[in-house]
């Protein structure tokens, strides 16, 4: 139930911590999972003393159990194993802390553990935490490595030589993180986000040697494999051999199937790309000398040509060609003027001899009234009426008399 108080009737320190201590009694007996992190068999006492841990969150309990209740799993169990335990949360409430008081451990095999990381591998895949449309490609050569490992371990050794043999000039920013235990996923968590915020940091390599199932856990915990997968920074994933398959190989950018394998990926071999680039000066040469080959013999055939070793030739022969079709011109020109010139003559011998004035050069003349309308019938004018008579040389001025005749 909730508890009423207010600023002038506050509860104590220890009245909120009897609280606490009735709530948590009401909740009755648990199953806890965990880590064991310490372990405390004092010789002769009749009481465990362990620390169970969960990894995923950074959170520890006390657990303490009777002796008898340990030994029937005393062979299997010890630090760094996984458990799970029948316990009653109890609260101490004179110092505000939080135990349990087991009665049954079960240690978690490997069966179950492999049948959990199936479970969460599909739930993580479900959520697209592996597709491969958001893997990150490696640049070709990064400015700086980021590498995160065990301290002195035999994977920093192997990435840290191998790089350097296939790139003298590579440069690492290392991070020596526990990389097995209880606290290996908050420590590596930790390193791979202080890497992905480093700005010369172009490719982040995590590494570790072969172990058990147990031992590459935390390279499968949620945390670690979501954390991975918020990085803006490629991630390089190179855990144990290969057979070995940890979570973080499928939310990588790239898996490396040993830290070997990783530096070669990661960085390329100078000897081979001097090789590869001495090939391609090789091809380019020969691509180059071979279009001059062509080029050559293309303006060799060129020369040959007669417009090439005589270009006037073609010129004369024009030339001659436009005199001839000139000279074919003016004289179809002056045949048709010829032509022309007589036709023209013909007719106007014809209009000279229809013209109505050579009429009047064989003596006839035309009458005319005064408004120069042509007299055709006698009785068209009165006598005396004044005419005009047209003749071949000029005209006159006619009386018509009563007879009308003129």
């Amino acid at each position: 139930m909730a508890v009423t108080s207010t600023p002038e009737t506050p509860l104590p320190v220890g009245e909120v911590s009897r609280l606490i201590g009735g709530w948590i009694d009401r909740l009755g007996t648990i199953w806890v999972e965990g880590q064991i992190t310490q372990l405390s068999r004092r010789p002769g006492a009749g009481v465990v003393f362990l620390t169970l841990r969960d990894p995923s969150h950074d959170i520890s309990v006390a657990v303490t159990c009777y002796r008898q209740v340990f030994d029937t799993v005393a062979d299997v169990v010890t630090e760094g194993a996984r458990v799970v335990v029948l316990a009653k949360p109890e609260w101490y409430a004179p110092r505000g802390q939080l135990s349990l008081r087991a009665t049954e451990i079960r240690p978690v095999g490997v069966g179950e553990l492999l049948a959990r990381l199936e479970q969460l591998k599909k739930r993580l895949a479900g959520e697209g935490l592996f597709a491969a449309d958001r893997k990150k490609p490696l640049p070709f050569l990064p400015r700086l490595i980021g590498l995160v490992c065990g301290r002195a371990s035999a994977a920093e050794r192997d990435v840290l030589e191998n790089a350097r043999h296939r790139w003298p000039a590579v440069r690492f920013e290392v991070r020596n993180v526990p990389v097995q235990g209880v606290h290996a996923v908050h420590q590596v968590v930790q390193a791979v986000q202080e890497l992905d915020a480093h700005e010369e940091v172009d490719v982040i390599v995590v590494a570790r040697g072969g172990g058990s199932v147990e031992d590459l856990l935390p390279f499968s915990d949620e945390q670690l494999v979501r954390a991975v997968a918020a990085c803006r920074t490629p991630v390089v994933s190179a855990i144990g051999h290969e057979p070995d398959t940890p979570l973080l190989d499928y939310v990588a950018d790239l898996r490396a199937s040993t830290p070997t394998d990783a530096a070669k990926k990661v960085v390329p071999d100078v000897g081979e790309e001097l090789e590869r680039v001495g090939q391609l000066r090789a091809r380019a040469r020969r691509s180059v000398e071979a279009f001059v080959e062509r080029e050559e013999r293309g303006l060799a055939h060129a020369v040959t040509r007669p417009s090439i070793q005589d270009p006037y030739r073609m010129i004369d022969e024009r030339a001659d060609q436009l005199d001839a079709l000139l000279a074919r011109g003016r004289r179809t020109l002056g045949h048709l003027l010829d032509r022309a010139d007589s036709e023209l003559s013909h007719t106007h011998a014809r209009v000279v001899a229809l013209s109505p004035a050579a009429t009047l050069r064989r003596g006839y003349a035309v009458l005319q009234k005064p408004d120069g309308h042509v007299v055709r019938d006698p009785a068209e004018v009165t006598p005396g009426e004044p005419l005009r008579a047209r003749v071949a040389e000029g005209e006159l001025t006619v009386r018509a008399d009563v007879r009308g005749d003129v």
